[in-house]
């Protein structure tokens, strides 16, 4: 196969997006397929002078202007043959661009059309965004063939599109990292607790995310907060990701357990793994999710998983997970959700050996469903069958 693949500009700064494209990259050529990323290159945004303002919008001229002008020209040259992927939703204003020629759009989550178009109530859009997300979505719904990253994605989806695409399937991410569980847990503990000058040799309650809304960060400290509140602490919280917002740090300078709530910011792909490894559980109570990556990292290092009881973290999950009620949007029910979700915390740190044991087996079971290989071998059989239906 002849496949040009689009993936997002590197001067953006995304982390999981190229780490996805690098596996479709990666797995297509050992395949021995001809592959080509065409990109965004930075022409105008160097002109940016590091200012957040006109780096937004001279990227945007790079990516909207320049780029579609070049991918014309690139097209007189490219054989008919050929399949254009786009490597996320989020790169929809290109499709148009490919829409009559043989093309696939990999979808990851909805989350910003939803709330652009006012189905997310916890999370309002500002009007420019609005456009944006609008121009997006007006973009991939051009497209006829679709690869989504969970049943939920795939089920957003076809609720904002006006008609039925001509393909639309489901493979689930596979693990572009080696994540395993640690020999030595023990040891891990003992080196992180040295790294970051904390003391993890009793384990700790993890979260790792960024701070959108949907990562329910807040949520993982009220939690936390609750169980300090209800159950003699036992363990430390180790926050793993963004920098923290001023309302996390005022949350945590006001919680009865803020010497033992911890930020952990700028790790590396080691340390992240590491991380994991030493966990005693991975509290994850996102409100959304168009997959879910830390469920199964967290999986694949032998913790515990506690998670929304929504999909597709469910659908993630499955039977290894430990499940807890999505966050409430109303302030009366919030206490009573931080009662019951406290418990549950409570309940799986309290497991006796033979039930860790047991859970963690399945963890690392359940985490062998999401295999890299098994992705490329899925998207490349959809690749094939697009080129064949002519």
């Amino acid at each position: 196969m002849k496949i040009v693949l689009f993936t997002h500009p590197s001067f953006l700064g995304h982390k999981s997006m190229p780490r996805f494209a690098q596996m479709i990259i990666s797995g297509m050529k050992e395949k021995g397929h001809n592959l080509t990323v065409w990109s965004p290159k930075a022409v105008f945004f160097k002109l940016s002078f590091k200012k957040p303002f006109l780096e937004k919008w001279l990227g945007y001229v790079d990516q909207y202007i320049v780029f579609p002008i070049q991918v014309k020209f690139r097209l007189l040259a490219t054989g008919k043959e050929t399949l254009f992927v786009f490597s996320d939703n989020a790169l929809g204003p290109w499709v148009p661009l490919v829409k009559k020629r043989f093309h696939v759009v990999h979808c990851h989550d909805f989350l910003a059309q939803q709330s652009a178009f006012g189905l997310l109530q916890e999370n309002k859009t500002g009007l420019s965004g609005k456009y944006y997300q609008k121009f997006i979505f007006l973009g991939y719904s051009k497209a006829r063939n679709f690869i989504c990253i969970s049943k939920k994605t795939q089920f957003d989806l076809h609720a904002l599109l006006s008609q039925k695409p001509a393909l639309s399937r489901v493979v689930y991410n596979g693990m572009n990292q080696n994540f395993e569980p640690a020999k030595d847990s023990d040891a891990i503990r003992e080196k992180l607790s040295k790294a970051f000058n904390i003391d993890l040799s009793n384990g700790y309650v993890l979260h790792v995310g960024g701070n959108a809304f949907y990562k329910n960060k807040l949520g993982v400290l009220q939690i936390y907060d609750q169980w300090a509140n209800d159950f003699k602490i036992k363990v430390p919280l180790i926050l793993a990701g963004e920098k923290p917002t001023e309302e996390m740090i005022a949350f945590k300078e006001n919680s009865i357990a803020s010497e033992s709530i911890h930020f952990v910011n700028d790790i590396d792909d080691k340390q992240l793994q590491e991380f994991y490894q030493g966990a005693s559980v991975m509290l994850f109570p996102s409100l959304y999710e168009g997959f879910g990556w830390p469920i199964v990292e967290a999986m694949a290092s032998g913790s515990l998983v506690i998670t929304t009881n929504e999909d597709p973290m469910k659908e993630v999950a499955a039977d290894a997970g430990f499940y807890i009620p999505k966050k409430p949007g109303e302030t009366e029910k919030l206490l009573d959700w931080k009662i019951v979700t406290a418990k549950e915390l409570e309940r799986i740190i309290q497991l006796n050996c033979e039930e860790r044991k047991e859970a963690v087996s399945k963890s690392i079971l359940r985490s062998k469903q999401f295999s890299a290989q098994g992705f490329v071998d899925s998207i490349e059989t959809i690749y094939k069958e697009i080129l064949e239906n002519r």
